[in-house]
């Protein structure tokens, strides 16, 4: 139960830029409407970041460098450790602050706080853990380094689905590994990040070391960031479009990058799963965050045997969910985040109707207040489909069959993206032909959720490049370095 009202809570978040160690109004004084999808009302206004802003942001991070760099990993270990203290205290207040300004239910935000904490733990963990070797080189004369060291200034890019996880999954790495950051959140959820980053100061991040600015026009203050020859690293998580064009930017200066893009993940149902826990696996992966998410199943290819009987049962749990305010009990169905989101949703189901498929459940935009649309079902998909194809980002199953596995495999790697795949089967060795037939950086067997901290996430193809989080995670901002000396005993 959450012990703060929206009021008290929305007060205690700032809502300027913070650069240098202080918070500071953007220039000109300008703002932005941050509005609770779910009713249409005003949540806070924030500032509204210039180029110059995003500047200063930079020059920040920057000056701050060298000092952080040469921070021992102990203490860098110890601010991230007292930051994932103070997030559990608070994860009450993060669950609130999520719902109201994304839309997700308050129990799904806290299945976040949850998440996205776990980050600051893991790399606190992994900041003490940086390796290295030593060897001597084959021939015998001489000895070999291999150490590795930041990367250097940082610009993180965060999407708004996740506005708490997203960001820790990205600032935890940097800050362990050495690195100082300029965070640009998502306009339409900065709230959640701006209280992260005030509690991040709080643990005693020194100023510099992480920079936040928010704004309405992206590529104008970003752009400059990236084309900056001071930068060294960029990491955005968003629309494979955007992906490809900030990748096309982050070249003129051989940015590092990593990129984690959109999807379209298969759900495949063989006809020997267990009905029952697919079903359930298909609530979570479709549902989760009202589908707004890039790890949702989009496709799910089911045996032509048993598609019916899966339709069914899947579509009494979607007409039973009930609709509304995420901050409302035994919500499932919030908001999707905006009018064009609910446009979109509604674009691609409308088109797969008229090319065949069935409606089984929902279909319909919702009148306002809010940007609600119907948790929907629609089976028998046609090939040739725009749902098959593009991300639906909504609450939409699409069912399609297949009859056997080859004809599985195809329909599920019949895409540009490569994120995640799920599978339920019983057959074990079945289960294992998919793991490699299957081009995705992930994979569920029989499993909606697979997501944590300990384990590498990232795609492949029109997916994004990098891993976040596990091992993997840190050295996507750390710097191999190789040196040599002669063999001291010759």
């Amino acid at each position: 139960m959450v012990a703060i009202s929206e009021k008290d809570l929305l007060a205690k978040v700032p809502t300027q830029l913070y650069i240098n160690g202080k918070w500071v109004d953007a220039e000109g004084g300008k703002t932005l409407d941050v509005i609770d999808p779910a009713t249409g009302a005003l949540l806070a206004t924030v500032a509204d970041a210039s180029p110059a802003d995003g500047m200063r942001a930079l020059d920040a991070a920057v000056a701050a460098q060298e000092a952080w760099g040469q921070t021992s990993a102990r203490s860098r270990s110890d601010i991230l450790r007292r930051a994932f203290d103070e997030v559990q205290k608070r994860k009450d207040e993060f669950a609130l602050l999520m719902t109201i300004e994304m839309g997700k239910p308050l129990s799904e935000a806290a299945g976040e706080v949850g998440y996205g904490s776990e980050f600051l733990r893991w790399f606190s963990e992994e900041a003490v853990r940086i390796d290295g070797r030593y060897t001597e080189t084959p021939e015998g004369n001489g000895r070999m380094f291999v150490t590795h060291v930041p990367v250097g200034p940082c610009f993180l890019i965060t999407p708004w689905n996740f506005p708490l996880a997203m960001a820790t999954r990205k600032i935890a790495p940097a800050l362990a590994a050495g690195n100082t950051v300029v965070v640009k959140p998502a306009g339409l959820t900065p709230l959640t990040t701006l209280y992260f980053v005030k509690i991040l100061e709080e643990c005693g991040v020194p100023a510099g070391v992480v920079n936040v600015f928010t704004t309405s026009t992206s590529s104008a203050v970003s752009n400059p960031i990236i084309a900056d020859t001071r930068l060294r690293k960029l990491s955005f998580t968003g629309s494979t479009p955007v992906g490809i064009a900030l990748m096309k930017l982050a070249a003129d200066n051989v940015l590092r990058t990593s990129m984690e893009l959109g999807g379209n993940a298969p759900f495949v149902v063989f006809d020997d799963a267990n009905l029952d826990k697919a079903v359930d696996a298909a609530v979570i992966a479709k549902f989760r965050n009202i589908g707004q998410a890039c790890t949702a199943a989009n496709r799910f290819i089911v045996h032509e045997s048993i598609a019916e009987e899966f339709t069914d049962k899947l579509t009494t749990r979607v007409t039973a969910f009930k609709m509304g305010r995420g901050t409302e009990e035994g919500v499932v169905i919030g908001p999707l985040i905006d009018d064009k989101a609910v446009a979109k949703a509604d674009e691609l189901v409308q088109d797969a109707i008229k090319r065949g498929a069935t409606l089984r459940a929902g279909g319909h935009k919702v009148d306002g207040p809010g940007s609600f649309y119907e948790a929907t079902v629609v089976a028998n998909v046609q090939p040739g489909s725009a749902i098959l194809s593009e991300e639906i980002f909504g609450p939409v199953v699409s069912v399609i069959t297949f009859s056997d596995e080859a004809e599985a495999v195809r329909i599920a790697n019949d895409t540009e993206y490569g994120l995640i795949g799920y599978v339920f089967t019983e057959n074990l060795a079945r289960a294992q032909r998919m793991v490699e037939h299957i081009q995705t950086g992930m994979m569920g067997i029989n499993a909606g959720v697979i997501s944590n901290a300990a384990a590498p996430f990232g795609g492949i193809k029109m997916s994004g490049i990098g891993k976040e989080g596990s091992h993997e995670g840190i050295y996507e901002y750390l710097s191999t370095k190789y040196s040599m000396t002669p063999n001291p005993n010759l």
